[in-house]
């Protein structure tokens, strides 16, 4: 739990300088976060004056109830790695807190019921963040996956399905579009997914 002297204590950081800091993502930005991937996090509009510092540790959570859902470092604004999620043409603005991600949990949130969180950026005691990340245990294995959008398409010639489909994808998304994705070498496993959750796509089972 964050007192007066843990947000001291974690303004100042780590015996290497390192500062460990809790942030507190949006509702509206964790869906986008969760349907597309992005290599940061960008965050606008913070005017504190103290807030984190380069190369500092962040805790990502949302709200209601608690929930860390990722990882990451600080790192300089600058060329844009990814487009915004909610407006692809938006310039940085001044006050942007950009965070390069370095573990993602956000299909598994861990609970952070006993964080007391001060507002959007939150100094934290490091004996408090690693006590949350730890939480999230080891990373699991990586392996491969076959994802596939299938949408049956009118169109006189392939280049125009082609193109047709993409102005599809680029219309509906995955807010919309079941995506299916299997274990590679596994397709009898295979699952829809919508709004970056399970589905089920049988009228059948439904009924």
């Amino acid at each position: 739990m964050t007192t007066e002297t843990a947000y001291r204590a974690g303004a100042a950081g780590n015996a290497d300088g390192v500062g460990t800091w809790a942030v507190l993502l949006p509702a509206e930005r964790y869906d986008a976060e969760r349907l597309v991937h992005h290599d940061t996090l960008e965050l606008t509009g913070l005017t504190d004056a103290v807030r984190p510092g380069l190369g500092d540790q962040v805790a990502v959570l949302v709200d209601a109830p608690p929930r860390l859902v990722a990882l990451g470092r600080v790192t300089a604004p600058g060329q844009r790695h990814r487009e915004d999620p909610d407006d692809p043409q938006s310039p940085s603005e001044p006050g942007t807190l950009v965070v390069a991600y370095t573990r993602r949990a956000f299909d598994e949130p861990v609970p952070a019921d006993l964080l007391t969180l001060d507002g959007p950026v939150t100094a934290l005691e490091p004996a408090a963040f690693r006590a949350l990340t730890d939480q999230l245990g080891p990373p699991p294995a990586r392996r491969t996956w076959l994802v596939s959008l299938d949408l049956p398409i009118e169109a006189d010639t392939p280049a125009e399905a082609v193109r047709l489909f993409w102005s599809y994808v680029q219309e509906l998304g995955p807010r919309e579009l079941p995506a299916f994705v299997s274990p590679a070498g596994d397709e009898l496993a295979m699952q829809a997914f919508v709004l970056g959750e399970q589905a089920n796509q049988d009228p059948e089972e439904d009924d």
